[in-house]
């Protein structure tokens, strides 16, 4: 919720000003904002009035403001830039390079680290110089930094939600890279090799009419290996809107790269329907691939009919794409308000249907998450294996889990709480 403390402005406020600063901020923070909107604003503002609090804070929010995800950011940067007398010392916290022991207590709420960007407009915080001219027997403390971890590993282990505007550009570059290798199935179809443990009579036979008869050496024969496919079912619901975007991107990457395992790569998207983006995903450009994507999906952002939607791919493409023991990837928080016993059999349904059904819950980030939501206690007994999907050390673990087939997550640790 937001709070609403008294407003103290000067004498010469100049407030048609500070809106417009206030809507450059906006801007840098990642909002569509032009010069029309900065207009609007100030007539929305003249309108309403400036003696209510709150009636000014939604007054901007309605102008400024048209996605769900939007009003997160508007949030912060309001707080920020309008409401914290000591915004500029937090700003600088927020920026400062974190050392284990003297950070704050609390890490930044969602967004906030781009609205400290967005405000700080590219200054880094300077550090006091150090007063040589205190006691001889001052007591001066050094930090060996020289093992702490790098920028990169740091990075791998930042919740997506938590990431500022850079260290979302550079976590998709780290998503870029990511590969997920799948140990090839062995099929009932045979192959001739050296180091097979059958032999083919028919073969050897046939060989051996063509040397007049003489059977001079056996052919062996061994299982013929074949890779299954993946089919990644994303949730891009307003709940799951952080993390969906960074899984398309490692979708994306694992769809295009070379010699990566998977026969094929189907990837759908589902909040209130469900939507085929894998013919987007195969575009070699990854931002021309996702808005695509997003442009196909009408349904970005809205709310969450998780059963509904599974019982449409069942329907309509379960026996297009799971054909060879296909892997599925089921990225959702589980958070729905469907009928759960329509969403058990259909969950249910799909893992018959499938090789393996790995769910991927950013919720797992918690260290009290507990199966409590309808949806996820009808979800969690027909998966194989629950594991978190809210950083990239969680997707970078899904690559492990897959070379283990009997590995359950954190299944068998959460069932016994349902």
């Amino acid at each position: 919720m937001v709070e609403f403390p008294a407003l103290d402005l000067p004498d010469d406020p100049k407030l048609t000003q500070n809106i417009a600063w206030f809507a450059r901020a906006l801007r840098k923070a990642g909002l569509p904002i032009g010069p029309g909107k900065v207009i609007e604003a100030i007539r929305a503002v003249e309108a309403v009035g400036f003696s209510s609090k709150p009636d000014f804070f939604y007054t901007l929010s309605a102008v400024f403001t048209a996605r769900p995800e939007e009003a997160q950011i508007f949030a912060q940067v309001f707080r920020l830039y309008w409401r914290d007398p000591r915004y500029m010392e937090h700003m600088m916290a927020l920026m400062l390079p974190a050392v284990r022991g003297v950070q704050e207590e609390r890490q930044a709420e969602a967004a906030e680290k781009r609205a400290a960007e967005a405000l700080l407009d590219g200054a880094t915080p300077e550090l006091p110089e150090p007063d040589d001219g205190g006691a001889d027997d001052e007591v001066k403390i050094e930090i060996d930094a020289a093992r702490t971890l790098s920028d990169e590993e740091r990075l791998r282990s930042l919740d997506f939600e938590q990431m500022s505007t850079e260290e979302i550009a550079r976590a998709k570059r780290m998503l870029a890279r990511l590969r997920l290798p799948v140990p090839p199935i062995l099929s009932r179809r045979l192959q001739t090799s050296p180091t097979g443990r059958r032999y083919d009579a028919r073969r050897s036979l046939r060989a051996a009419m063509r040397r007049g008869g003489e059977l001079s050496q056996l052919t062996r024969v061994a299982p013929r290996p074949r890779w299954p496919n993946l089919v990644a079912l994303c949730d891009i619901s307003g709940s799951m809107s952080a993390y969906s975007r960074m899984v398309l991107h490692f979708l994306h990457a694992v769809s295009n790269a070379e010699g990566q395992g998977w026969a094929r790569v189907h990837a759908f998207t589902f909040g209130t329907r469900l939507t085929n983006i894998t013919r987007h995903l195969r575009g070699r450009d990854v931002d021309a691939a996702l808005a695509a994507a997003g442009a196909e999906a009408q349904d970005w952002q809205g709310g969450t009919r998780i059963g509904a939607c599974l019982e449409s791919f069942n329907r309509d493409w379960s026996r297009r794409v799971m054909g060879q023991g296909a892997v599925v990837l089921l990225i959702t928080d589980g958070l729905d308000r469907d009928d759960p016993d329509r969403l058990a059999r259909e969950i249910e349904r799909l893992q018959l249907s499938a090789r393996r059904l790995i769910w991927l819950n950013p919720l797992l980030r918690w260290d009290g998450f507990a199966p409590k939501a309808r949806g996820i206690a009808a979800m969690l007994p027909h998966v194989d294996s629950f594991r978190a999907g809210h950083n990239i050390a969680a997707l970078e673990d899904l690559a492990a889990a897959l070379s283990r087939p009997d590995d359950p997550g954190q299944k068998a640790r959460l069932t016994g709480r349902l």
